[in-house]
């Protein structure tokens, strides 16, 4: 089958064509961290503020995105990582165009996140640790999901009875119950800027 397939990139515009066009360059804001830390607050938070200076961007987000193109996956170990997957190679479309894409997932191993910056390219992929405590997350539960975790009624929660590896190194790391919002943004635009402009 492989063998009746011929890829036409090098006959399609070129990404440094795109972001010519865009004047900016295509970057992977890549936000991490456990359900309720605020990577999905914050992701829109900085969409706006990326808007409001003239920036393309794209935010992908878990709810989102299990809702439609990952709507036949669960939550095991291969379904996450499946997940992830199909994220990465969707983000790496849109940074491929000079698109800015913003990604909030749990995304809870080193492994799965390694893997989506290998997909996407490592020069583009800025990982963003939303370091929020466990505690604080649990006080912010609206859907309730911590409580229902805690009674066994969801198994594999991150976080409770599934794992959450912190990040080692990532490009910025961000406690929300420490930083407000606007703190919160202005602190990502002063490093993200000078890489995409």
């Amino acid at each position: 089958m492989a063998e009746n397939i011929y890829p036409i990139f090098e006959k399609m515009l070129q990404r440094e064509d795109r972001e010519a066009l865009l004047k900016q360059k295509g970057t992977m804001i890549w936000f991490t961290g456990l359900s309720g830390s605020g990577k999905s607050t914050l992701a829109i938070a900085l969409e706006r503020e990326l808007y409001n200076q003239g920036v393309l961007c794209r935010i992908l987000d878990g709810d989102n995105i299990r809702s439609g193109i990952n709507n036949n996956l669960g939550f095991s170990e291969n379904d996450r990582t499946e997940n992830i997957r199909r994220i990465a190679e969707v983000s790496k479309l849109f940074v491929d165009c000079g698109i800015v894409t913003l990604a909030a997932f749990i995304s809870p191993t080193r492994a799965i996140r390694h893997m989506a910056s290998e997909i996407i390219g490592k020069k583009d992929f800025l990982e963003i640790f939303v370091s929020t405590p466990i505690e604080e997350c649990e006080k912010r539960d609206v859907k309730g999901l911590y409580a229902k975790a805690r009674r066994g009624e969801i198994k594999d929660f991150t976080g409770i009875s599934s794992p959450f590896e912190a990040p080692e190194q990532p490009f910025i790391s961000l406690d929300t119950s420490r930083h407000p919002l606007e703190e919160s943004v202005q602190i990502l635009m002063k490093a993200i800027m000078p890489k995409i402009r």
